[in-house]
């Protein structure tokens, strides 16, 4: 009678654990909104297209905890390169992605 007690008791314990396990599930990664990056200025001071590189003397990023500085960036998507002059004001976002720091969108910067 002790044993069939004991494994009632364990069958109970196992199903309540496993309906609350489905209840606190957490959200599905899709219900998350993603954070928008905020424009950081800078002035373009070289491209590289061979290189896939922009060197741009850039403000505060927000995003990546960055100083203003003097800096290289790569830039993997090659439409981009069209709004990089050397020389010009530009407003960009930037993204650390497998240990480099990539530009991953460029504006013109408003001439005021």
């Amino acid at each position: 009678m002790k044993t069939s007690t004991l494994i009632c008791s364990i069958a109970l314990s196992l199903f309540a654990v496993s309906s609350f396990a489905q209840t606190a599930a957490p959200a599905p990664a899709q219900a998350t909104t993603p954070i928008a990056k905020e424009m950081a200025d800078a002035e373009v001071r070289k491209v590289d297209k061979d290189a896939k590189k922009v060197t741009l003397k850039h403000g505060p990023i927000k995003n990546l905890d960055m100083p203003p500085m003097t800096m290289v960036f790569q830039v993997r998507d090659e439409k981009l390169f069209d709004k990089l002059v050397a020389g010009e004001k530009i407003k960009f976002t930037a993204e650390q992605l497998q240990g480099t720091y990539v530009v991953t969108g460029v504006e013109k910067a408003d001439s005021k």
